[in-house]
């Protein structure tokens, strides 16, 4: 995995969902503004982006989704006033967001599935290389999946997926990789993919969790993939094709990730997250610590 491939600068984030799991709080917020701890989840995810070199934002959006373009754009109203109070440190968290990445925007229309809403990106992205990311997988800052799923890419071409193990009972929550080695240390060699299997048919426990570094050639394959399990455009039957045929758009490759993820899609591990987060914060940790300890050996 020697040669050189062109580097990757667009990112795509879906965020066209209904956030379903979450009403009543979802009604009229979009489920990507829901906080973790201070910041809505969705600046979380675009950080990530920037933070492996991706400056050039598109978000996949849909009907009641307008607060993710005003929290990624200026609000001069607030910012005078935090400046007229002398609030620089506010200010500058509130800046902060308008200042991450180049945002772009595009409305997905019909909820057709996360195979759909990649589709959508055609226009913006062309014939590069792009990266996906959803917004449910929050990746630690301490973990840089995405810059080592970049590197890969930039050196074997094609696609990347980012792979996790887990427990065979929960394979059918997930697209399911069959792999082989390939002789560097967490990269793997993928040669099939299936969306959510029966554990009995599971070609092995490698999950596809919410990465993804993508060759261009994945469009035209989207145009030609019909519905798929649960009647929705699988982007998981796309990534099969291509891995099935490298003469398409290259081979496909996963980066299998130990390292810390949080899932916001399930409201159990939303509130799992903010507490690990928290209690690692410097400003509002040692006081949380002390008191979540004493909660759960006064209150359980």
């Amino acid at each position: 995995m020697s040669e050189s491939h062109p580097r990757i600068s667009k990112a795509v984030i879906p965020a066209a969902g209904l956030g379903t799991r979450f009403l009543p709080a979802t009604k009229a917020t979009p489920k990507e503004m829901l906080p973790v701890v201070d910041k809505p989840a969705i600046q979380y995810v675009v950080e990530e982006a920037v933070g492996a070199g991706l400056s050039d934002v598109l978000m996949v959006t849909g009907r009641n989704k307008r607060p993710l373009e005003d929290h990624f754009d200026r609000n001069y109203e607030l910012e005078e006033a935090l400046s007229r109070k002398g609030d620089a440190a506010r200010l500058a968290r509130v800046q902060e967001s308008s200042d991450l990445a180049t945002m772009h925007y595009v409305r997905q229309g019909d909820p057709r599935g996360l195979g759909h809403a990649v589709l959508c990106a055609a226009p913006h992205v062309g014939e590069q290389p792009f990266a996906v990311l959803l917004g449910d997988d929050l990746i630690d800052p301490r973990d840089p999946l995405l810059s080592r799923m970049v590197d890969v890419r930039e050196r074997a071409g094609g696609s990347v997926v980012a792979l996790m193990e887990v427990e065979p009972s929960q394979v059918h929550l997930y697209g399911c990789a069959a792999v082989e080695a390939t002789g560097e240390d967490g990269v793997v060699r993928v040669t099939g993919l299936v969306e959510k299997p029966d554990p009995a048919e599971a070609p092995s426990n490698y999950a596809i969790i919410g990465r993804y570094v993508l060759d261009p050639a994945v469009f035209g394959i989207l145009r030609e993939t019909g519905p798929g399990r649960g009647g929705e455009i699988q982007l998981t039957d796309a990534l099969e094709t291509l891995a099935a045929d490298e003469a398409i758009g290259g081979p496909v490759h996963g980066v299998v990730f130990k390292g810390r993820r949080y899932d916001t899609g399930d409201r159990g591990d939303y509130l799992r997250a903010i507490v690990r987060l928290a209690c690692e914060r410097e400003d509002l940790g040692p006081d949380f610590r002390a008191w979540l300890r004493r909660y759960v050996t006064e209150e359980m």
